[in-house]
């Protein structure tokens, strides 16, 4: 009967943990595509969350490949290049989506951000204020 409970109690657990293996957010480190083909933006690691930086311009911005952050609403970063700045920030796994900031050069502003890989390999990306929310897909390589 011991030999039961215990034989139970390790089938549950095992069950448990393999579960909680299939919940977890898939990886989206790599580089992806924006949806407007101009960019292409990095993931990887950035201590304990992940980041999103641009690593490459498809399509030359108005600026030219040194286009600067002039729509920062922080007057000290707006002379830093785009290229290389960190557009996703501090995402982090939540279930089996990653949650974070998103921010747009564009306009200059911040939202807050939901990304999960997609069953065919693209990266759904969201930009949320309050419960509206846009969604892009990026696309593997560049």
């Amino acid at each position: 009967m011991r030999t039961a409970i215990v034989t139970a109690t390790t089938l549950t657990a095992i069950i448990g943990i393999t579960v909680a293996a299939n919940a977890a957010a898939a990886s989206i480190k790599g580089r992806w595509t924006t949806k407007e083909k101009d960019s292409v933006i990095e993931i990887s690691a950035c201590g304990s969350a992940m980041c999103g930086r641009v690593s490459k311009f498809l399509k030359t911005p108005p600026g030219g490949v040194d286009q600067k952050d002039t729509n920062n609403p922080n007057k000290d970063l707006r002379s830093r290049k785009i290229l290389g700045i960190a557009v996703l920030h501090s995402l982090k796994a939540d279930d089996k989506v990653w949650r974070g900031t998103i921010y747009d050069p564009r306009n200059g502003k911040s939202y807050r951000s939901v990304v999960y890989l997609q069953k065919n390999g693209n990266l759904n990306v969201k930009g949320c204020i309050g419960p509206i929310c846009q969604s892009q897909v990026w696309t593997p390589g560049g």
